[in-house]
């Protein structure tokens, strides 16, 4: 369906002339001709008909204007996006400890119609010589190796076992014909993903994760980097972990042991390695972490081109000049760089670092949306981002550059810096970033272990429009109780529900201006609780978007333990173990906090357990002929419930079963 400007108002001149004499009765009640020949009529069909006028023209505004009333309201455009991949580089020896490969070093996948497609490294890389042989997962009682599943092959692990203890470690085994590294060993560490592991970085309707600054939010569990010396297990430097306790995919950058480690046969590994571990104190994760992949010499690069040292022209010190860049889309860059520009002013580079001379040598000038809050003298210019068109003030809105010729002789408007790329073309599958663009003494080879992703187009005006009303909508806010428990979904837990004038220390209380949002994480357990980690990200989240006036509490669920005591008569000929099994998974299912209830979509807050739902679910299940004397009790915390009643919830309350007590007796014919 194509896309259409909004009618901001479709009355015609019947409509016009209707209302005016609508309104004739109660503003002129002694008027009582209002025949075509009555003056007065005449003159208001006059008027419908120069309004009729006035809101056709009303209607044809410009698509500039529309960009521009999305601009005040704070919604703009969505440049061009950049796909970024995960490059890794193997050596060409293993008898020296590492080689760099530098920041922005070009690796290109072959060419398409539109030429090639390069992608640049993001930082420099320390490409270890040695090989990452061997993985273990140690869970406090057993080793197990789990080598092949920690490649790039889509199969996950448990780094620590199913259940997380204090002691339980993953053992990374390096093999070397010298020694390994005393600068920097990056790890590329991806977490695990199939039909049951969710996404750790999208919440649970897809929603880009909440990503919080380092120290606000602390990491679920003490990790320990170590290394073994033959002798004991000694500590490692982490430089960085964007991991944030493996919880996320990331980098994990540990400063090598160098020749302080030694070669040692651990665990159930025969060869002699050098070993490296991470080991668990304290764990506090939702659920024990599963990883996808463990690996070496990986760096994050992007489909973008660095230009330099571009001659756009020379001034000719006229208004509204403009001058094209000669590569185009240009890039937003990751962080704005604060530089100091013309007049000795500071300049924040966002885009493309411009730089002109008019005599005093060449300084920056500062990119604006537009010149309509620019003065005569603000030395600012414009960027369209997509046709590169660079574009100067009239010295009424931004200064008109100097004419000015440097000692060069070429030009004085110079691009200094900018990226260029992006788009859906480097979109590019596994396995097909392979062509080192650069010479790289000691590296033999490179490719991408996972497809590149993340490029998009400039949205389109049309796009722009569809997107606005939601954003007006909410405005980025947490005002109803909907906002809230949409926003903390975007923070990465399964479910929220928020509450209202309500205060965890307070229950029953109505406190003005609290909200209490309930969450609920993604978890094995059969009553997932969030840990600290978890209500921290969410309540750091919120906070961010809630009013001033509002007192916004995070809290976990309370649960109630749901139980079920039946005598139940089956079939003669029926498995009487598969037969209880299947009540009891049955009755897990249905109240089960995340994928309970009436709808299978998690048991409902603070909704009742009615007492037909559990005696019908029990009754369907194969083989289960009826219940004797139709006796059921519905245990709530140990406590036995009136019977046949159902049992209620308190606002925000959810249930959870386990251990029930069911007798199964053969039918009797």
């Amino acid at each position: 369906m194509p896309l259409e400007a909004p009618n901001l108002d479709d009355r015609r001149f019947p409509d016009i002339v209707s209302d005016a004499s609508a309104l004739i009765p109660r503003w002129a009640p002694e008027w009582t001709d209002r025949n075509d020949s009555d003056p007065g009529i005449a003159i208001a069909k006059l008027f419908a008909w120069m309004t009729e006028l006035t809101l056709f023209r009303l209607n044809q505004v410009p698509e500039r204007n529309y960009v521009k009333f999305l601009q005040m309201v704070g919604i703009e455009r969505i440049p061009a996006a950049a796909a970024r991949a995960e490059l890794q580089f193997v050596p060409a020896r293993d008898d020296i400890p590492e080689t760099w490969v530098s920041e922005g070093t070009q690796v290109a996948a072959p060419a398409d119609a539109d030429g090639p497609i390069l992608f640049e490294t993001l930082k420099p890389l320390a490409v270890l010589g040695a090989k990452l042989a061997a993985i273990q997962a140690y869970d406090g009682l057993g080793y197990e190796v789990v080598t092949t599943k920690a490649a790039a092959d889509g199969q996950w692990f448990y780094p620590f076992g199913p259940n997380a203890r204090d002691g339980s470690a993953l053992l990374l085994g390096f093999a070397s014909s010298g020694q390994l590294t005393a600068g920097g060993i990056d790890l590329l560490v991806r977490i695990g993903r199939d039909g049951t592991v969710p996404d750790p970085q999208a919440g649970a309707d897809g929603f880009e994760s909440f990503d919080t600054t380092a120290g606000t939010i602390p990491p679920p569990a003490k990790l320990h980097w170590e290394y073994w010396d033959l002798v004991q297990w000694q500590p490692l430097t982490v430089m960085e972990d964007g991991t944030q306790g493996l919880i996320r995919d990331g980098h994990i950058v540990l400063r090598g042991p160098g020749a302080a480690a030694r070669k040692a046969k651990i665990g159930d590994v025969a060869d002699q390695l050098f070993w490296l571990r991470c080991r668990v104190e304290a764990p506090g994760w939702d659920r024990a972490p599963r990883l996808d992949a463990v690996l070496i010499n990986c760096v994050p690069a992007m489909q973008a081109s660095l230009m330099q040292d571009e001659v756009l022209g020379l001034s000719n010190a006229r208004p509204g000049q403009s001058f094209a860049l000669a590569a185009r889309p240009v890039l937003m860059l990751d962080a704005p760089e604060q530089v100091v520009g013309a007049d000795g002013a500071g300049m924040t580079v966002t885009s493309l670092r411009l730089e002109v001379d008019e005599g005093a040598g060449p300084a920056v000038w500062q990119e604006v949306p537009d010149f309509y809050g620019s003065g005569p003298d603000d030395p600012h210019f414009t960027l369209n981002r997509t046709t590169g068109v660079v574009g100067f003030g009239d010295n009424v809105n931004g200064r008109i550059p100097a004419a000015f010729v440097p000692a060069s002789g070429r030009g004085n408007i110079v691009a200094r810096s900018y990226l260029t790329g992006g788009g859906r073309r480097g979109n590019l599958a596994a396995g097909t970033l392979t062509a080192i663009q650069t010479y790289l003494p000691g590296i033999s080879s490179v490719t991408n272990p996972y497809p590149a992703e993340g490029g998009a187009e400039e949205e389109t005006v049309g796009a722009a429009k569809l997107r606005a009303a939601g954003e007006i909508r909410s405005n980025a806010r947490a005002v109803t109780t909907e906002d809230f428990e949409v926003r903390a979904l975007e923070a990465g837990v399964r479910r929220a529900h928020a509450l209202p004038l309500a205060h965890p220390r307070y229950p029953g209380v109505r406190i003005p201006g609290a909200v209490t949002v309930i969450v609920v994480p993604d978890s094995d357990q059969p009553n997932p609780m969030p840990g600290a980690t978890t209500l921290a990200t969410v309540a750091a989240h919120l906070d961010q978007v809630r009013l001033m006036t509002t007192e916004v509490h995070v809290a976990p669920p309370r649960y109630r333990l749901i139980r079920i005591e039946a005598d139940l008569l089956v079939r003669r000929n029926a498995d009487f173990g598969l037969t209880r099994t299947a009540v009891e998974d049955r009755l897990n299912a249905f109240l089960h906090p995340l994928t309970g209830g009436p709808d299978g979509l998690g048991w409902p807050f603070g909704g009742e357990v009615y007492f037909s739902d559990i005696y019908r679910l029990i009754l369907d299940t194969p083989d289960v002929v009826r219940i004797d004397n139709g006796q059921l009790v519905i245990r709530c915390d140990g406590e036995a419930q009136p019977f046949c009643r159902d049992v209620s919830l308190c606002p925000g309350e959810l249930v959870w079963s386990n251990g029930h007590d069911l007798n199964l007796v053969a039918e009797v014919r």
